[in-house]
């Protein structure tokens, strides 16, 4: 039984419960910058600062009243619409909800010991004319046979559950500017 404890006190809990952690927060700074590079990448335009907000634009007809001399007429215009790209786009933003952890060590001991003892003799008196003939023998045999058997079972299980995570306040507040940013322009207008 000593040995069992002292196999389990053996074990290093700081790879097999550490290491799987160490492995969450890795991909949970991983998952930021992926959301950092993807902000950089796709919304701007550009190096250092000289970079630039990269925009969508949308061109489109829109049909406006227009009054002249007193006279209410529908005039075609044409709207192009500046669409900050982030704004339409949703941002990476993953995020480890929670993690379980289960490790189960299983150590099995079992132990034989075989001992068996075996005696043999014989003996045999046999007479020819005028002489005694005796012979006699003996033999005496022990058998010791030992077995140890160890047998070690190691299962871990690691259960991560990411989700989607809202924006960060600051970045909720930037898209909202973005949102602002949206800008209509008309070209002239030309009557129907």
């Amino acid at each position: 039984m000593a040995n069992l404890v002292q196999e389990l006190n053996s074990l290093d809990f700081s790879v097999y419960i550490g290491g799987p952690m160490q492995a969450a927060i890795k991909a949970q700074h991983d998952a930021s910058m992926s959301q950092v590079n993807f902000i950089k990448e796709v919304g701007f335009e550009g190096e250092g600062a000289a970079s630039k907000l990269r925009y969508v634009d949308f061109v489109y007809k829109k049909s406006v009243p227009s009054t002249v001399q007193g006279n209410e007429n529908l005039v075609q215009s044409q709207v192009t619409l500046s669409v900050p790209l982030l704004s339409m786009l949703t941002i990476p933003a993953l995020r480890i909800d929670e993690m379980t952890i289960d490790f189960n060590a299983k150590l099995n001991s079992v132990e034989t010991q075989n001992i068996s003892s075996e005696f043999q003799g014989s003996a045999s008196l046999s007479a020819k004319f005028w002489k005694v003939k005796f012979n006699a023998s003996a033999s005496y045999k022990k058998t010791n046979s030992s077995t140890s058997t160890t047998e070690k079972t190691y299962t871990l299980g690691v259960h991560v559950k990411a989700v989607n995570d809202e924006l960060p306040a600051g970045l909720a507040r930037i898209m909202d500017m973005l949102e602002d940013a949206i800008v209509a322009t008309a070209a002239p207008a030309t009557p129907a």
